[in-house]
């Protein structure tokens, strides 16, 4: 069903396109031999090409053009054997140069498509337009002193891919959902670490709305969105605004906007500028990236296994979409499932990873980069269990003294003298005992009272202290009634 925002005229629908920035990981810049660690102190890795020093020369850092590749294959997209960088002229405070060198009218990577999943197993296909490379902008501090405002240059000259979406969005739910596979993608791929929090992954949301059947009116553009939560909730907010203005009569200007998170509104930033604004014209220091199409295959044939890939294959090992859906979306917790499910039952793997172990993950305020159990561990926990060692409730009950103590489940278990009694004879003696205790119960169950059948088991388990075997329990609790 087609989602749609209720204005005084009746519906609307949204129309929506991503341009997301995500800084390439690489140990130096685009252009130059400065460092790109994250945090260093400000204007401690600036080069003089950085610093836009008259007379200093680009050149191109061949890693960066292998990342842009890696990630153009990952989002099935053509890759350009022949690219150009164009000049981007504009004047801002924390930009050296005077100008952004990018790539307008010849990008690295053309038109390719990605499919997101929704919350209700739907899926969509969303297509990209191009990827373009092209260095950062510097870093401008206005909150360090009462009237002047400080520029770090450490981030001026940082590799960026620009991936532009097509319009195809139609609800805040599929630009997060967009935006999600995209920051999943490149992060298998290894070619941006999407961390929104730190800047090296940010977003430019355009969005216009429009009547059905219409065709597409003035869109704005929301700039440098740093979550995919604001995401989704700038442009539930530039949507109503823009349905406000076009129902009292008005007219919806291009322009760029900013999105206040306090106050959940966007507010203007400028005009709009169109490509001509910007007085693009090929960049006169270096000449045309070409390409050789065996690197490319090269490359190609070097991918990791993607998420949807990944997914696939969880489901025909048994696991449900949705178990797989969630071990994917992040590449450590498909790392860590598949140690521990690796010669094991896969859906009992998957169980104990997202209940269990995502349980004390969350309890304990973890992740997976740094677990509380390692996988080796639980893995060797599944092992107690398939052997019947453990019984289910007696692995929840090692699981937790794993937690707490991270030694392995073998030796708690020999520690603690947590072994599943399997011995019949044992399990019988406890069993007479408890019929005896209880002779009333006794005689109500065999006058047809069937439901104090699971009295006597619960009343078995909690003498042996869980430790016996479920299934022998239920046996011989029944051999014995029967009696």
């Amino acid at each position: 069903m087609t989602y749609t925002i209720e204005g005084r005229t009746g519906p609307w629908e949204l129309v929506i396109g991503l341009e997301v920035h995500a800084q390439v990981i690489s140990e130096a810049k685009l252009f130059s031999g400065a460092a790109t660690a994250f945090g260093a102190p400000p204007n401690s890795q600036v080069s003089f090409i950085d610093a836009g020093f008259p007379g200093m020369l680009p050149v191109i850092n061949a890693e960066c053009v292998a990342q842009a590749v890696r990630t153009g294959l990952g989002l099935n997209a053509q890759v350009n054997l022949w690219s150009r960088f164009d000049r981007k002229n504009y004047f801002y405070a924390d930009l050296p140069q005077g100008y952004q060198i990018s790539q307008f009218a010849h990008p690295i990577i053309g038109e390719g498509a990605i499919e997101i999943t929704l919350a209700d197993g739907a899926t969509k296909t969303i297509g990209i337009t191009r990827l373009h490379l092209e260095q950062d902008a510097g870093k401008s501090l206005h909150d360090q002193h009462a009237t002047k405002s400080f520029i770090d240059l450490n981030r001026s000259g940082v590799a960026l891919m620009e991936i532009v979406s097509e319009p195809d969005m139609r609800s805040p739910e599929e630009a997060g959902a967009y935006l999600t596979k995209v920051r999943q993608i490149l992060r298998y791929l290894g070619t941006c670490d999407g961390n929104m929090d730190e800047g090296s992954m940010r977003a430019d949301v355009n969005v216009s709305v429009r009547k059905a059947g219409e065709g597409f009116r003035t869109r704005c553009e929301v700039k440098n969105v740093n979550s995919i939560r604001f995401v989704m909730q700038a442009v539930e907010a530039e949507a109503r605004r823009q349905i406000e203005v076009w129902e009292a009569g008005e007219e919806v200007f291009q322009e760029t906007r900013l999105f206040d998170t306090s106050r959940g509104i966007t507010r203007s930033m400028r005009s709009k500028e169109d490509a001509h604004d910007y007085r693009y014209f090929p960049e006169p220091d270096l000449p045309p990236l070409v390409l050789e199409s065996d690197w490319v295959e090269a490359l190609k044939a070097a991918l990791p296994e993607l998420p949807d890939a990944r997914r696939a294959r969880y489901v025909a090992m048994g696991l449900t979409p949705y178990d797989a859906h969630v071990l994917t979306l992040e590449k450590e917790t498909a790392i860590f499932f598949e140690t521990v499910a690796r010669g094991r039952d896969a859906k009992l793997a998957a169980n104990w990873v997202t209940g269990d172990f995502f349980a004390a993950l969350n309890r304990m305020k973890r992740d997976v980069a740094d677990p509380p159990v390692t996988a080796e561990n639980l893995g060797a926990l599944l092992d107690l269990i398939a052997d019947k060692t453990l019984s289910g409730s007696l692995a929840k009950l090692v699981f937790e003294a794993m937690l707490e103590t991270g030694k392995p489940p073998g030796l708690i278990v020999e520690e603690r003298g947590m072994k599943q009694v399997t011995d019949t004879g044992a399990i019988e003696a406890v069993v007479r005992e408890v019929m005896a205790k209880n002779a009333d119960k006794v005689a109500e169950y065999r006058s047809g009272k069937d439901k104090l059948f699971g009295f006597f088991v619960g009343q078995t388990m909690k003498a042996m202290q869980g430790k016996g075997n479920p299934a022998l329990v239920n046996e011989v609790v029944k051999q014995a009634l029967a009696g």
